[in-house]
């Protein structure tokens, strides 16, 4: 099995620094979409039997974007971006990630939804998806937050032992393949 692992494309909010977590009120910038399109072309050759998105537009904007009517797209909401709670459309700068992708710590302080929530449900996610298409080239496109704790699974993070989960910078349109046995 190849995962594919696309972060969507730029929306006002990235472009403004604030966090959307859950939030569906925006859709990809004008570079957002520029971004995904030169994406596309570094797709275009891998084989992709299925594209698995988040439930949220700019998700799906990506989506249609990379695949367009070539591959069926299916949602599930195991994807969906990490619920940032107060810290919705709130500044980055407010937002303290090495705390709340502390493993041990798990704070869910303010409303965010706790770390080891987004690893079980992405680990839940993979589970299935290695049942369901154990052969398949699968290209999945979600938020940072899941990106981040899928790419920890895939490549088999030690969650008790790896002190900053937050290494991995995951940038909008960000592109990771991986080979899954």
């Amino acid at each position: 099995m190849k995962i594919y692992l696309v972060r969507h494309g730029q929306t006002e909010a990235n472009y403004e620094g604030r966090m959307q977590g859950k939030s569906d009120q925006y859709s990809l910038t004008e570079a957002g979409v520029r971004n995904t399109k030169k994406l596309r072309e570094r797709l275009k050759d891998k084989p992709i039997d299925l594209c698995i998105t988040s439930p949220l537009k700019r998700t799906w904007e990506t989506a249609i974007i990379l695949v367009g009517d070539r591959v069926y797209i299916e949602e599930d909401s195991r994807l969906i971006e990490r619920d940032l709670g107060e810290f919705e459309g709130k500044s980055r700068t407010e937002y303290d990630a090495k705390k709340y992708w502390d493993y041990e710590l798990n704070s869910g302080d303010r409303g965010v939804e706790k770390v080891r929530d987004i690893i079980l449900r992405s680990e839940d996610f993979l589970k299935e998806l290695k049942e369901k298409c154990p052969d398949g080239n699968i290209l999945i496109v979600s938020h940072g937050a899941v990106i981040r704790a899928l790419h920890h699974l895939l490549v088999g993070t030690d969650f008790k032992k790896e002190k900053d989960l937050t290494k991995l910078k995951i940038d909008t349109s960000f592109f990771q393949e991986y080979e899954v046995k």
